[in-house]
């Protein structure tokens, strides 16, 4: 619904300027605002949510499969285990999961507590964000 919102102030903001201009003695109702971005959504000019920056020259095409079709189709990619888990589609995170560890559980535990009596560890919510590089 915020979406919905903030796509449609956008497309007021674009808009009011030229209708401003051309009818500079009585600004837009907000009926006329609603008109002008449901004729915008049906022509192809809004941007999709999240997709924002350069657009495309042709509007995309609506998807020709039923919801039935589509929930089938992910049911057998799953199946068949096609499909990406949340968040793992970046190169570097896949290379990071098969990269194999060259220290033991041991060497770990021992190099922790070496840490931690030095005061080197970094309290928990304190540190950077993202993995160490």
């Amino acid at each position: 619904m915020v979406r919905v919102r903030t796509l449609a102030a956008a497309v007021a903001a674009t808009l009011l300027p030229a209708l401003a201009l051309a009818q500079a003695s009585a600004p837009l109702t907000r009926e006329q605002v609603k008109a002008e971005t449901r004729a915008a959504q049906k022509a192809g000019q809004l941007t999709p949510a999240g997709q924002g920056g350069a657009r495309s020259s042709a509007p995309a095409q609506p998807s020709t499969l039923t919801t039935a079709e589509r929930k089938a189709q992910t049911l057998e990619a799953r199946k068949q285990g096609e499909l990406q888990p949340a968040g793992v589609t970046q190169k570097a995170d896949v290379a990071d999961a098969k990269r194999k560890s060259t220290k033991t559980r041991e060497q770990r535990k021992a190099e922790t507590a070496e840490a931690r009596k030095k005061g080197e560890l970094v309290p928990a919510g304190e540190g950077p964000t993202g993995p160490p590089k």
